[in-house]
């Protein structure tokens, strides 16, 4: 993570120009989104602690969540006696966990990173590096997203609610890891797409396989669509010896994302298949399928459009995998009707 001197969170930055927000107005933010609906809409003591939570810049909330509906509806298709209202309550559940809990997870992250934050033009603004809140408030609105998390995640049966709890695992860890591995995407793969292994679970009662092979596919897309997002900041990152994939590949990025790209489509496949083989319905299997390999297909236009060396394109290119997830999401829904 680095903004001039740190990498944000996925989707935390929404433009990468350094003159985005001018000095003397001390309540901009350099990298927020303009008309946004915290600035227009918000109550004056909220925003602080909206900005903290990126509520203003949804992108990572869609990351968040899309593996959360992967799960939900293959284990609806996987068990269609199990479907129903108690799948319409696990998608909207996991979408509003999921913006809560990535409130949690970028306030968290501007705690680990509020010294860097201070010392740079584009992030001295942020609400913990001006000091319009303190590191108290922030671990306490920590605590009352968490807590409204938890309440939901208690809705769930306890095999869902255990995997919830040690989700915070990889939650905590990631802010770390961009300081001790090249391989900082890995640990957010680990972290956002837990959510399928969640979903999954709750929806079917108990973690199989489908849902781990949904996981890590799900990983291996965060790598792709990461390792793009971290080309912005490549050479501020190497500044300061943050460490990134994109740092790690340089020049093979393509040859790596295509990798990534492969690995994802593969095992959202196996997931497919050891869901829906024992139904012995190949509509269903072949829609879901095509599926997957239509998500392949918005990745490698991703591929074809890349170019590491401009940073609007990387940005422009990893905000478009909210619409890559979102066609998983489609066959999937769709599958059942058929």
């Amino acid at each position: 993570m680095s903004e001039s001197d740190r990498r944000p969170e996925p989707g935390e930055r929404e433009t990468p120009r350094d003159d985005a927000a001018p000095e003397d107005a001390p309540d901009a933010i350099a990298d927020r989104v303009e008309g946004n609906w915290v600035d227009r809409l918000a109550p004056e003591p909220w925003r602080p602690y909206l900005r903290l939570s990126r509520a203003d810049r949804p992108i990572g909330t869609w990351l968040l969540l899309l593996p959360c509906w992967w799960g939900a509806l293959l284990g609806a298709l996987a068990e269609p006696e199990l479907r129903g209202w108690l799948t319409v309550w696990i998608v909207v559940a996991c979408a509003i966990g999921a913006f809560l809990m990535r409130g949690a997870g970028c306030t968290w992250n501007d705690i680990t990173d509020r010294d860097i934050d201070r010392a740079v033009a584009r992030t001295r603004n942020r609400p913990l590096a001006a000091g319009t809140v303190t590191v108290r408030q922030a671990l306490i609105w920590i605590g009352a997203q968490s807590l409204v998390a938890f309440l939901i995640l208690l809705t769930f049966n306890w095999p869902a609610i255990i995997l919830g709890i040690i989700a915070l695992v990889p939650v905590t860890i990631y802010p770390f890891a961009k300081r001790f591995t090249w391989w900082p995407q890995v640990f957010l793969g680990l972290a956002f797409n837990w959510g399928a292994l969640l979903a999954w679970t709750a929806q079917t009662g108990a973690l199989s396989l489908p849902a781990v092979f949904l996981y890590l596919a799900g990983i291996a897309w965060t790598l792709f669509y990461d390792t793009i997002y971290a080309h912005q900041d490549r050479e501020d990152d190497a500044l300061i010896g943050v460490k990134s994939t994109a740092r790690l590949f340089g020049a093979h990025t393509d040859n790596w994302l295509r990798g990534f790209l492969v690995a994802a489509v593969l095992l959202m496949s196996l997931a497919i298949i050891f869901a829906l083989a024992p139904l012995a319905d190949p509509l269903k299997m072949s829609l879901a399928l095509a599926g997957a390999w239509a998500f392949g297909a918005h990745l490698n236009w991703q591929l074809g459009k890349l170019n590491i060396h401009d940073p609007d394109v990387c940005l422009t290119l990893f905000r478009s995998n909210r619409d890559a997830g979102l066609i998983v999401v489609l066959f999937f829904a769709a599958a059942p009707l058929v």
